[in-house]
């Protein structure tokens, strides 16, 4: 009678998934999904095309992005693809090998349930070889030192760059990362990427891409008379409105003269020809004639014709409108402080440049402000011929500062090419055939071990074709069994189909990556194999 009352407050328009189905359905939809994304892993994968309901058009390989632009209908998909992108998002890569590992361990559950192992058993065992594998993942760290620094940092940038574009753009992109990142970085403090400003530029090739130790700018002077390249500039930064502006209530001036008209047109004036007579002072006072040196200002405010008028006159070189995220990067690439009024403004509020310059293209203007006596901002200047090229190498590069950052913050990384994943299996059937291991649990650590070999099977399969890719990946373990116990590292060369020493090769992978997939990949499958119904709402006023 209870069970009869509680089933009158179900929606009669709802579904209902119970027991081994349930499970089935959870497991299809995490199956699924790897399967959409395992062709992409790696730097030999293919690529995805995305059209919209308007017909835009986006290719990429990128995990993250293609999560975050399909449209995903299958809960257990959508779950897996959320927590996916929130790992990317913090640490900027993973995020295709965290789906295929998480489908591959429900996978080999599946099997183990269809030989009668309970699903908490299976959980209680994927929780002990991912408690294992990362203890095991700290055995495998290569430290980075101040000696081997940049070495390991282009390595790591490389690394992540080839996986999302061309190979010819990889070393140069890879180079800009990396003084990117050093040029920001402050003793014992954080790395803020949000200090490296990412501008583009439609223009010529994907190549051409720089970093400038300095800034660019969107926009330029307003003024025709304006200098446009400027050398050993003060730069002074200000949030100061120096246009004309309306009182914030209504008003009214009467006048019965037009000496009157014009007393009171001076009267509204003269607070902002004050400030700009304030900025030419100073300029006159630091840069007099024939000393070759110039005054920037730029404003995060408006400035009106007149007054920029008063400072073209005087050969200042003024921007308006600067973005707010820009006025504490000129501040830490230039020097000084940006100032809110100019009262007692002096020599030390002012940065320093040692050239100020002005680039059109089209209609678009950009000023660069390079060569500052101790930069930490900095700008990565994306060139390409459209939109499809700018947009991937941005992905791409956003993705390696993350990269670069992490292993500075770790102060390591790990072998990449499936050696981890390999070495990490062996390990595993090591671990599971000792007595602190339940007899009931081996088979689980086991199939732990093998969903980590989902990744180099995929590389295998991109690598080789054919019968070839299983007698690789076999090759790769027989040598990770030899190996084991010992410093050697194996991984696979996807550009001749062999093995060989990843890091002699240049491919590494983040600590902190590797660390938080064998996490996602426990908690997620555990948690997904232990559901025993999966209900869905009805809408109310749905038709029977």
């Amino acid at each position: 009678m209870a069970s009869t009352t509680a089933m009158q407050y179900l929606n009669p328009n709802g579904a209902s998934v119970q027991g081994r189905a349930a499970m089935h359905f959870s497991i299809s939809g995490a199956k699924g999904l790897m399967n959409v994304l395992r062709t992409n892993l790696g730097p030999m994968g293919t690529m995805k095309m995305l059209v919209g309901g308007a017909g835009q058009i986006k290719m990429t390989k990128d995990g993250s992005v293609l999560l975050g632009e399909m449209q995903i209908q299958h809960p257990t998909a959508a779950l897996i693809a959320r927590a996916s992108t929130a790992m990317d998002d913090e640490t900027g890569d993973g995020t295709t090998s965290t789906v295929i590992m998480i489908g591959e361990a429900l996978t080999h559950a599946d099997e183990l349930v269809a030989e009668g192992i309970h699903p908490r058993t299976i959980a209680e065992g994927f929780d002990l070889a991912a408690n294992e594998a990362i203890k095991f993942l700290e055995s495998r760290k290569i430290p980075i030192t101040p000696e081997n620094e940049r070495e390991m940092l282009d390595t790591i940038a490389r690394s992540s760059l080839s996986t999302k574009i061309q190979p010819e753009l990889v070393e140069k992109l890879a180079v800009n990362i990396v003084d990117a990142v050093l040029t920001i970085r402050r003793p014992e403090e954080q790395i803020d990427l949000h200090m490296v400003e990412i501008m583009h530029m439609k223009h010529k090739l994907g190549s051409e891409t720089k970093f400038i130790p300095g800034l660019v700018l969107d926009h330029g002077g307003r003024h025709p008379e304006m200098p446009r390249y400027v050398e050993n500039c003060y730069i002074l930064t200000c949030n100061v409105s120096l246009e004309y502006e309306k009182s914030e209530l209504n008003s009214g001036f009467y006048y019965k003269t037009a000496d009157q008209k014009e007393a009171m047109a001076n009267a509204e004036r003269k607070t902002v020809d004050s400030r700009c007579h304030a900025i030419v002072e100073l300029k006159n006072k630091l840069c007099p004639e024939g000393s070759g040196k110039n005054l920037v200002v730029i404003n995060q405010k408006g400035i009106d014709p007149m007054s920029l008028d008063i400072l073209a006159r005087n050969g200042i070189l003024g921007l308006r409108r600067a973005k707010r995220r820009n006025m504490e990067r000129i501040a830490l690439c230039c020097g000084g402080e940006a100032v809110n009024h100019f009262d007692d403004l002096n020599e030390s509020h002012l940065g320093w440049a040692e050239l100020v310059h002005e680039h059109v293209l089209g209609d678009e203007k950009y000023t660069f402000i390079e060569k500052p006596k101790t930069p930490l901002s900095g700008t990565i200047l994306l060139k390409g011929p459209n939109d499809h090229t700018i947009a991937q190498i941005k992905e791409a590069v956003r993705d390696g500062l993350r990269a670069v950052r992490n292993a500075i913050e770790d102060g390591c990384v790990v072998a990449g090419a499936g050696d981890f994943e390999s070495a990490c299996k062996v390990h595993l059937d090591h671990f599971a055939d000792k007595e602190e291991v339940k007899n009931e649990l081996t088979p689980c650590v086991k199939a732990f071990g093998d969903a980590l070999m989902g990744v180099p099977k995929v590389l295998a399969e991109s690598a080789a074709e054919g019968g070839a890719a299983p007698a690789l990946r076999h090759t790769l373990l027989r040598n990770q069994r030899e190996g084991y116990g010992t410093e050697s590292r194996f991984g696979l060369d996807l550009e001749s189909g062999c093995v060989t020493d990843p890091v002699a090769a240049g491919v590494v992978d983040n600590f902190r990556v590797k660390r938080q997939q064998l996490e996602a990949t426990a908690v997620i499958a555990t948690q997904l194999l232990l559901i025993d119904e999966v209900m869905k709402a009805g809408g109310r006023g749905a038709k029977e």
